[in-house]
């Protein structure tokens, strides 16, 4: 590949991923052939294999893709200057119940939407999860520790197990909204992280 043609194929590449993670993030990942992503995306089906090795190969480069994107975007909700830890964390959470609605994630839950779904399906896969979950996990503990340590919040417990807590809450409540059609987990969810993040008496 000449430097010329690396763009496009970035281009290409990276054309693909989106579309995956539109698609497969309302429907699933075993339920869409790839046919119906190259279709969608445009590109012709000789040329995926290009660039991913399989479909398997193809779902583990959509995950690292997609945590990639929202580990950044983690990051810079807890780089904004001028507000407290737990104003942070509290945009972050806010954030979650606004983007994950039950009828249409655009694929910004592809965690909650594939995790139980491709960790029993691929290896790959399963570790790809628990590299982006894991980061995740580790980006909330050290937002509550700097949280108690700046005094905008209080904490039973370590921030790695406030972390790890709060993460399985808030993946819980989000398949609870699949199933009841409301955002009433949400709403309880962001309740309970309230209390579980309290403010020092």
């Amino acid at each position: 590949m000449s430097p010329t043609n690396a763009p496009d194929t970035l281009d290409v590449r990276d054309k693909i991923l989106a579309t995956g993670q539109r698609i497969m993030g309302g429907k699933g990942f075993s339920a869409v052939g790839l046919n119906e992503v190259l279709t969608s995306a445009g590109v012709p089906k000789g040329s995926f294999y290009h660039y991913f090795g399989s479909k398997d190969a193809f779902g583990e480069a959509l995950l690292e893709d997609y945590f990639e994107g929202y580990l950044a975007e983690m990051d810079r909700t807890f780089r904004q200057a001028g507000r407290t830890k737990a104003q942070q964390l509290a945009e972050y959470f806010q954030a979650w119940r606004d983007n994950q609605s039950f009828d249409d994630c655009q694929g910004k839950c592809l965690a909650v939407k594939l995790g139980a779904e491709v960790a029993d399906l691929s290896e790959a896969m399963r570790a790809a999860l628990k590299r982006g979950t894991s980061g995740i996990v580790a980006r909330l503990a050290a937002a509550i520790e700097a949280g108690v340590d700046d005094g905008s919040l209080s904490i039973d417990g370590t921030p790695a197990s406030v972390a790890q807590s709060l993460y399985q809450l808030w993946l819980g409540a989000s398949v609870m909204v699949k199933i009841v059609r409301t955002i009433q987990p949400f709403d309880n969810a962001l309740g309970t992280t309230q209390q579980m993040l309290h403010h020092p008496r």
